[in-house]
């Protein structure tokens, strides 16, 4: 009997490192995760307690490497020459263009460090003959531990309701973390996807203000949905932030909620079989974990 595949993910403990987890060990995969702080034993898991800081033992070879947390921090430790692995599957964002040209200097900055990222791990990639892939989410949701999706819901859940822009009509994409599980796996079975950069935004494009609907309707009980006219919504947003319940909803998260942020599937969907779900919260999905 063949020895089993060896598995290192990085941020495993992460919104889309833990469902990645279950699918490896169920596919039979000997999985080795790094976390920060102690985890609970699980099935088919080894957990490694340490950062790419300070890199805990890992197994001198892997058959393949995940990266479900920062970017910038994993492109530099694969830089580093420590690895042995065939396979590298890292984990991106679609801000890297999204806020590629943002009017907030912070942002611009984070887009930078994003591209930066994936420059870097692929010139490390093609410097030790590893196959390498980027995935780029677009909203993530699911898991209860996103800083969207599952945001707006906790603010209507606060202040019993939600308001928006009349004109918050720009077009988004929000794609589930299992969908993003099983992505990053399906690439691993995939040798066109090695050297590329793929979109995986979620399986329905709709408008912001239906987005926002669709969340408040998962909830019980469902807070009501003000559409206010563009003008009354910036004045009652600058009061917010002077009580600060919306100090990080900068003028430019304002501005991109008119903005259609949409991204092409069709690649994923050849090279790999990507086949992302529509959007349909459920409020457990919305809810942080204790």
């Amino acid at each position: 009997m063949s020895a089993a595949r060896v598995a290192v993910v990085f941020g495993g403990s992460g919104q889309i490192g833990v469902p990645l987890l279950r699918r490896l060990a169920a596919d039979g995969w000997q999985v080795v995760a790094v976390s920060r702080s102690p985890r609970p034993a699980v099935a088919g898991i080894d957990w490694a307690l340490g950062s790419l800081e300070r890199i805990p033992d890992l197994p001198r070879h892997a058959d393949a490497i995940f990266s479900c947390g920062p970017s910038d921090a994993f492109a530099r430790w694969l830089a580093r020459g420590d690895a042995s692995t065939p396979r590298v599957v890292m984990f991106g964002s679609t801000s890297a263009e999204v806020k590629r040209d943002s009017s907030d200097d912070a942002e611009r900055a984070v887009a930078a460090r994003l591209r930066e990222a994936e420059r870097l791990l692929f010139d490390a990639a093609s410097r030790m003959d590893i196959a390498a892939t980027v995935l780029r989410p677009t909203l993530v949701h699911g898991a209860g531990r996103d800083l969207n999706v599952t945001r707006i819901a906790q603010l209507a859940r606060r202040l019993r309701g939600f308001a928006l822009p009349s004109d918050a009509i720009g077009l988004r994409q929000p794609v589930h973390v299992e969908d993003l599980a099983a992505a990053a796996l399906a690439c691993i079975a995939a040798p066109a996807t090695a050297g590329k950069v793929y979109a995986v935004p979620g399986g329905e494009t709709l408008p912001y203000r239906e987005m926002v609907a669709r969340i408040l309707s998962a909830l019980r009980p469902s807070p009501r949905l003000a559409v206010l006219p563009p003008g009354l919504f910036r004045a009652l947003l600058s009061a917010a932030r002077i009580a600060g319940v919306a100090r990080d909803f900068n003028d430019a998260a304002l501005a991109r909620m008119r903005e259609d942020l949409v991204f092409d599937a069709a690649p994923a969907m050849r090279d790999f079989g990507y086949a992302p779900r529509g959007f349909a919260p459920t409020e457990a999905e919305l809810t942080p974990p204790a």
